[in-house]
């Protein structure tokens, strides 16, 4: 997950690339070398050529870049709404139910929305439910296609029971139920980002207009300093390779890597959130078995 000053993040980028910049220094120093010592000295590609075909490359890689960047901040932003509407649930869940009544369900819905947060995040990532899930889940005999969608659909059954055993103002019941919808709200825009592919074409595009350019580019730059020249091939293909690269790990912010979304992050504030407004409460505590997930 991609966090602050997170040195994982470096290193998963470098571990992304190295393959590519290694074929680039390879080229670079043989294409160099056979430039001046074979027949290839006689080719020389004009340099507005080069030019042309790298701003090409560099508008396409530009709009590559910012909707990769679009699409891992609104994942971002997604989540960001998920941590407000649960505070905002427990809260009105504390508020809106009567004081001698509300210990129970209050509870129940504290740990059904830390024990969502966490199936959501597992769920995008495709990776297995945690221990602390799949507990939860065989202890309230929960099975469905769609884990996460199912809690929501507990949160709205609660809602209504208790709505009707207590006799709640009908405002009081539309608030509430407001919150749980903008929750499945943002729920459903994780799945669509998740499930929404880059088109494989355009990278494609990119990716082999980026290896044209790299091929030509020896061959547009002055025979004069062999060195420089080396240089100025690795330097320049290494940035439109990092750019690309960094495009491609952004693009998808849901794949359990070190620069995916914080998930697992944003599940454990929230559930801090959850257990301190519980505990402004005059409830006594779970036993340690049941309140595990807010504790």
């Amino acid at each position: 997950m991609l966090v602050k000053n997170n040195k994982d993040s470096i290193i998963y980028f470098f571990r992304s690339i190295w393959l590519d910049i290694t074929a680039i220094v390879i080229y670079a120093v043989l294409i160099g070398t056979l430039d001046h010592v074979t027949i290839l000295r006689q080719i020389a590609i004009p340099l507005p050529i080069t030019g042309i075909m790298g701003t090409i490359v560099a508008l396409l890689l530009a709009f590559r870049t910012a909707q990769s960047y679009e699409r891992w901040w609104e994942a971002r932003k997604v989540w960001g709404e998920i941590v407000n509407d649960s505070r905002t649930l427990l809260r009105q869940i504390k508020q809106f139910l009567p004081e001698l009544e509300y210990q129970r369900e209050l509870k129940e819905f504290a740990q059904r929305q830390t024990i969502w947060c966490y199936a959501l995040s597992e769920s995008l990532r495709k990776i297995p439910f945690s221990e602390k899930v799949l507990h939860y889940l065989e202890q309230h005999k929960i099975t469905a296609n769609n884990i996460p969608a199912e809690l929501l659909n507990r949160h709205a059954d609660q809602l209504a029971l208790i709505c009707k055993t207590y006799q709640i103002n009908d405002n009081k019941q539309v608030q509430i139920d407001t919150t749980i919808a903008r929750l499945n709200d943002a729920m459903g825009k994780c799945e669509r980002i998740k499930n929404t592919v880059f088109p494989k074409s355009y990278s494609l595009l990119i990716h082999f207009l980026i290896y044209v350019l790299i091929s030509i580019l020896p061959f547009g730059l002055e025979d004069n300093f062999p060195i420089l020249e080396i240089f100025l091939t690795i330097v320049v293909a290494s940035m439109l390779i990092g750019v690309e690269k960094t495009a491609i790990i952004m693009q998808d912010p849901f794949e359990n890597s070190p620069t995916d979304v914080p998930m697992s992050a944003l599940s454990a504030l929230i559930k801090n959130n959850i257990k301190k407004i519980c505990s402004d409460t005059a409830i006594p505590p779970l036993a340690p078995d049941n309140y595990y997930y807010i504790n």
